[in-house]
């Protein structure tokens, strides 16, 4: 490629036409800041992204919609400024937690353990469910804090300050971890619901306690198996759990008729 203005280089598509890339080196970093399709264009995104670098008064709130840089690549440029890192991804680091930023006022906060994660693995966003590429597959962010594809609001998990945005653990709490398991309160009494879909939901009991409830989903899934139910049932994986401990739960758990003599149809 040839250098022309500065931090502009000509380029050229398969199609064999012209194009300019521009980039700028801080701090030993070589940047690349985007492609154009005019000259003077690369060369004002080159020294845009030289004022963010210098200047530590503009902010994010500064980013406007017909600014020649992305506003992720803004995000990455003004945390390099700040705080020495320099990421592919947008993300602005605080002391104790980071935001990953769609947009000024759209942005997830992270806990700091999961900077390298969020700094490798760029989030996509579909119908309101957010994705990344990990190890070849499409995984939805919200499983890694034990929080369910299927999982409702407010009945299986809860953000305790309120703030849906806010994904550090410590404001995350799952109140039914296990598939097809609900903690219904009545009287001051903790129980467990477990119902399971197959054209409808059918109810397969009320438990004690959260790991008996659990395993007789698991349960329900057999027997809805050998009654030739053909879905695709994700049973609870009971961690730490003995196969001992676990067949004697499994034997001794009761589940509803309404299971047991299920007939297909």
């Amino acid at each position: 490629m040839k250098q022309q203005l500065p931090g502009v280089y000509t380029a050229v598509r398969k199609d064999r036409t012209t194009y300019f890339r521009a980039s700028l080196t801080y701090r030993a970093k070589h940047i690349s800041l985007g492609s154009y399709d005019r000259a003077e264009d690369a060369h004002q995104a080159y020294l845009l992204a030289g004022s963010l670098l210098s200047d530590p008064a503009v902010s994010l709130n500064d980013y406007r919609e017909d600014s020649l840089l992305s506003f992720e690549k803004w995000v990455c440029l003004v945390n390099f400024r700040d705080n020495g890192l320099y990421f592919s991804t947008p993300i602005y680091v605080r002391p104790k937690f980071f935001y990953y930023y769609f947009s000024p006022s759209d942005f997830f906060i992270f806990d700091l353990e999961d900077l390298f994660y969020y700094a490798t693995r760029k989030i996509s966003r579909r119908g309101g469910h957010f994705f990344v590429a990990d190890y070849g597959m499409q995984v939805n962010i919200m499983s890694r804090y034990g929080i369910k594809n299927y999982a409702v609001p407010g009945r299986d998990f809860r953000f305790i300050n309120g703030n849906p945005q806010d994904m550090r653990y410590e404001n995350i709490e799952i109140i039914n971890r296990y598939n097809g398991v609900c903690a219904v309160r009545k009287n001051g009494r903790t129980r467990y619901q477990v119902r399971i879909h197959v054209k409808g939901n059918i109810h397969v009991g009320t438990y004690d306690s959260e790991t008996e409830a659990a395993i007789a989903y698991n349960k329900a899934v057999d027997l809805l198996k050998k009654a030739g139910v053909n879905k695709a049932y994700v049973p609870n994986y009971m961690e730490g759990m003995s196969p001992a401990v676990y067949a004697d739960l499994y034997a001794s758990v009761k589940v509803s008729s309404g299971v047991r003599n299920y007939r297909c149809e």
